[in-house]
């Protein structure tokens, strides 16, 4: 969870219906019984400070220097967190992703574990059925000929960062939360909303707000 963000500005400590966008996650991560340990790595003096007041349990990493710019990769932080706490397997969140629900978490885990070593690690992904173009006016999974209804399209599964689970071996060997044969999770997308821009932030508040059992 980082501290500052260029598009939407203190977003993952921004109130959020009521209280700060990141202990929605954690409420979540909270709620899952697989789940051994809660770390949160993180470069915000706010976030630090909530964790303290609000999750005592939750292991707080403050992330070195040099792994706090934007362009650092995801891996290489994931490399310094894991080699902290040690696990026999790590499942990759983020705060940006409000709704996400227990019950989804544990699906996630529960059917990676049951297809090892068959798959490896496993990356949650959102069902696309739209006319899709490249940037060369190509299209991507269409017949431009063969007008097809959208919802007759074959799919196409985009990546959508609410998810990652691994072992710290994978991570190692190729510097990659993603195994040499990752599992694809599909999750709706008003579950897997997440926030990247204003509108997103938004959406996402009207989303927990109106959203049953909350």
């Amino acid at each position: 969870m980082r501290h500052h963000s260029e598009r939407v500005p203190g977003k993952n400590y921004r109130p959020l219906a009521g209280k700060p966008l990141f202990h929605y996650i954690l409420h979540t991560l909270q709620a899952v019984p697989e789940i051994t340990n809660i770390v949160v790595d993180t470069d915000s003096p706010a976030i630090l400070s909530g964790l303290g007041e609000h999750f005592s349990e939750v292991i707080a990493l403050e992330r070195p220097a040099h792994l706090r710019a934007g362009e650092i990769p995801m891996n290489e932080v994931l490399l310094h967190t894991t080699a902290q706490v040690q696990a026999d397997w790590y499942l990759q969140t983020h705060a940006t992703n409000p709704l996400l629900r227990p019950e989804t978490i544990s699906t996630a885990i529960q059917q990676l574990l049951s297809n090892y070593p068959t798959f490896d690690s496993l990356f949650s992904v959102t069902r696309l059925q739209t006319r899709l173009w490249d940037a060369l006016t190509r299209p991507v999974n269409h017949n431009p000929d063969i007008l097809l209804r959208t919802q007759d399209l074959p799919p196409i599964y985009e990546e959508n960062s609410c998810l990652y689970i691994f072992r710290r071996q994978t991570l190692l060997q190729r510097r990659n939360r993603l195994g040499a044969r990752p599992l694809m999770f599909e999750i709706d997308p008003p579950e897997s909303w997440d926030i990247d821009e204003e509108l997103d932030f938004r959406i996402a508040e009207f989303l927990v707000s109106t959203r049953v059992g909350r």
